[in-house]
């Protein structure tokens, strides 16, 4: 059964002149425990409005919602009391971009404010406190003051403190928007962790696809506050359906800067230009080199690039093929065989549009 079952939801805001903004349009969303469910899309696309949902911190205009095995939402109306969603929310932590952090008080503070509805005595406040900056090593910072501490830092005392009422689900709400990659990279290998050792369901809310990339087993793509497309992060991302998604694929920095430098309107008609996405383990040849014994089409790669795919290695080609239009045909056809997912660069639609 799913530890969140969204179904069916609307989340309209009213607007002047009796206009209204479809924040989140007809979504239906299931995520199992144990999950690290990535929604991506860019800004405005409706995500964060929709995971707001999840804790009824954002009320639906529509739709169901179910957390835990309990129905907070029915027919767009809540169906739980507000005593009762206040103990429910009390497992689910959230983390954000700012860190909301009292720089007045200590780390260790910071952390046992979370706590104080807990009913703990003194003692056993600081030894539980103490316990959470263990999980996300910061424990030998428990006296320092927010202040001091890096950004990445401070988001670990954040995670901390979302953690202190033992939660089962963690929302991460742009949590690394605001970080350097290697401080990215540490708070991403943290919530990867505590996915592990906590069996916590994690739902990472973002706009970079790297973070889905590096530990999310499934993800939703959002763009105009519809999911546009869901499912296992390994087909997501080896057989992308929509143009947003294959931009977020492909979309890296460099594969864009190397788009933008090829001059596309001087290809003359016998030359194309694609972007290819293989699993490494499929793979065990060169693509260039089948291509031009097989097909007889000249092949020149003009950006490569490996990475993992929560840990599975991952690469993305763009090469411009030259040959007419029917070995250029025969050339797809192959790729696809080859399990090889093919995009035209060059034609209109262009996903790095």
């Amino acid at each position: 059964m799913s530890i969140i079952d969204i179904k069916h939801v609307n989340v309209d805001f009213p607007e002047k002149e009796n206009k209204v903004v479809h924040a989140v349009h007809d979504v239906s969303l299931q995520v199992e425990k144990g999950d690290i469910y990535g929604i991506v899309g860019f800004s405005g696309a409706g995500k964060s409005t929709l995971v707001r949902t999840v804790n009824l911190l954002q009320k639906p205009t529509e739709g169901e919602i179910t957390v835990n095995g309990n129905t907070f939402i029915k027919a767009g109306k809540q169906v739980i009391s507000n005593k009762k969603l206040q103990v429910e929310r009390r497992k689910i932590g959230m983390i954000f971009q700012d860190f909301n952090l009292l720089n007045e008080v200590t780390v260790v503070e910071n952390v046992a404010f979370a706590l104080k509805h807990a009913g703990l005595n003194d003692e056993e406040l600081e030894k539980r406190s103490l316990e959470l900056l263990d999980l996300v090593d910061l424990k030998d910072k428990a006296n320092a003051y927010p202040v001091e501490l890096s950004g990445g830092q401070q988001q670990r005392v954040a995670i901390a403190r979302a953690l202190a009422n033992k939660p089962n689900i963690l929302i991460s709400d742009e949590a690394t928007s605001a970080l350097d990659p290697q401080n990215t990279q540490q708070i991403l290998d943290l919530l990867k962790k505590l996915n592990t050792k906590l069996n916590l369901t994690v739902i990472l809310i973002t706009h970079e696809m790297d973070a889905v990339k590096k530990i999310c087993d499934k993800v939703a793509v959002m763009e105009n506050g519809q999911i546009i497309e869901n499912g296992e992060l390994r087909q997501v991302f080896l057989h992308p359906k929509k143009a947003l998604t294959k931009r977020f694929v492909g979309g890296s920095l460099e594969t864009i800067n190397t788009l933008n430098s090829l001059h596309l309107d001087t290809l003359n008609k016998n030359e194309a230009i694609y972007q290819l996405v293989y699993s490494i383990a499929n793979v065990t040849k060169s693509i260039i080199i089948d291509l031009y014994k097989k097909i007889g089409v000249e092949v020149s790669m003009l950006y490569g690039n490996v990475e993992l795919l929560n840990d599975e290695p991952i690469g993305t080609l763009v090469v411009m093929v030259k040959g007419d239009q029917e070995k250029r045909t025969k050339t797809v056809r192959f790729l696809k065989q080859e399990e090889v997912t093919v995009t035209r660069l060059d034609e209109k639609g262009n996903p790095y549009d």
